[in-house]
């Protein structure tokens, strides 16, 4: 018994501080996103605050707090976080939902830009639906690490199904019952948390949510043919809700043709796209966007990026990407060396959702997707969006102290080379 005992609570020792690359892209990104929203945003700030650096010094407030919510966690032990994963899990789902529906149905939600996304509380405002992003990824992960698909070969579900069929034979029908309502609850709050952010309306937010849970059950080894046969009628019923949605009918026809709509509609995305005409290679200096002033709404916030191309150019634009993208393929690499399932697929998804997110944030503001809100990680001024990157910065750091360190670079380490 002692001895068993021992192998249950035995701890995962850090193989390492911290990983470095990872948390200068981290930072880099930051330092950009704080440079562009004192840029983009001193003129709103005059007008709102009649504080050029308003909106900085609001941005550096929950950067800080972010930060020290995310050093906190950066140096929590990991056997913490697989001991309470599923308090986490199930609590964090609740607290999003209930959120959720305050938005919806209590008098303390805040409406902007046709939508009602926020909730105003002690006179903060958060949006819930960033919350939910987060829990859903530590929710989705804690399921699959617990309960794995039975097989991935063939069609994957229906062997487990088959599996999971004869086990509940044994139960009789009450309790053939309950497993059942058991097995589908789940996935049926993870519905509900796409179907309360789809009404706010929220395409995108909704759309990263989507595509980050099935990005994490293809992690899981789900056969491609389950996503043709779900993901065929639930884009179907997509594209229906929003045809005959006049809200999202409208920001489809403005994408298709946006200068028809010049006037109004597509007021936003014409601007945008004369932003980055103005700032061709070089852009025309930081801080002397055209654009900004009290033309391009949004500037600091959605929209950020097109400061980005007015004001630095394309090569301000590449940089920023670059970063972006040397920031995923570092945490993809590290993805691959977690020390197990739970923390492997925990690292995938918030991964993933970033990815998707910055993604979803650049194609609305260069034209390639319709108009959403949606705010780019890292960059854009927003509060409760901000504090969330940040605590999945933090996990994602936490989580690298424990990646498996191949061979060359524990050599390397201990053997560096010697300066001649």
């Amino acid at each position: 018994m002692k001895k068993r005992k021992k192998s249950a609570n035995k701890e995962l020792k850090p193989t390492a501080w911290i990983d470095y690359p990872l948390l200068f892209l981290i930072l880099a990104l930051l330092a950009y996103g704080l440079i562009m929203v004192q840029s983009a945003g001193a003129l709103q700030g005059v007008k709102d605050a009649n504080d050029a650096y308003f909106y900085l010094i609001q941005q550096l407030k929950w950067a800080g707090l972010g930060a020290v919510v995310a050093g906190v966690i950066v140096f929590m032990p990991y056997h913490i976080w697989r001991r309470f994963a599923g308090v986490i899990a199930w609590l964090g789902m609740m607290v999003s939902i209930g959120l959720l529906l305050a938005v919806r149905f209590s008098g303390a939600s805040v409406s902007g830009g046709g939508a009602v996304r926020w909730l105003s509380i002690a006179g903060v405002t958060i949006q819930p639906s960033e919350i939910a992003k987060l829990c859903a990824v530590f929710f989705l992960a804690y399921l699959f690490a617990r309960y794995p698909l039975q097989s991935t070969k063939g069609w994957g579900i229906s062997r487990s199904l088959i599996y999971f069929k004869q086990k509940l034979s044994k139960l009789g029908p009450g309790g053939v019952l309950l497993r059942t309502i058991g097995g589908l609850f789940p996935g049926a709050l993870v519905v509900l948390v796409l179907g309360l952010i789809y009404k706010q309306p929220d395409l995108g937010t909704m759309l990263v949510v989507g595509a980050t849970c099935g990005a994490m059950l293809w992690q899981t080894g789900l056969a491609t043919r389950w996503f043709l046969i779900v993901g065929a009628p639930v884009v179907s019923f997509l594209a229906y809700k929003v045809r005959f949605s006049e809200y999202q009918w409208d920001r489809i026809k403005v994408w298709l043709n946006p200068w028809l709509y010049e006037k109004n509609e597509g007021y936003q995305i014409t601007n945008a796209q004369v932003a980055f005409a103005n700032g061709g290679w070089f852009g025309q200096g930081l801080g002397a966007s055209a654009q900004k002033n009290w033309i391009l709404p949004a500037n600091h916030t959605d929209y950020i990026f097109v400061i980005v191309g007015e004001e630095l150019g394309l090569l301000g634009c590449l940089l920023m990407i670059g970063l972006f993208v040397a920031l995923f393929m570092r945490a993809y690499q590290l993805a691959r060396r977690c020390p197990d399932r739970f923390s492997r697929l925990l690292f995938f998804g918030i991964t993933t959702a970033l990815a998707v997110q910055t993604v979803v944030n650049l194609a609305v503001v260069t034209g390639v997707l319709p108009t959403t809100g949606i705010t780019l990680p890292f960059v854009s001024y927003g509060g409760s969006s901000l504090l969330i990157t940040m605590i999945q910065a933090g996990i994602l750091l936490s989580i690298s102290r424990y990646c498996v360190v191949k061979k060359t670079e524990q050599d390397s380490a201990k053997n560096p080379p010697v300066a001649r």
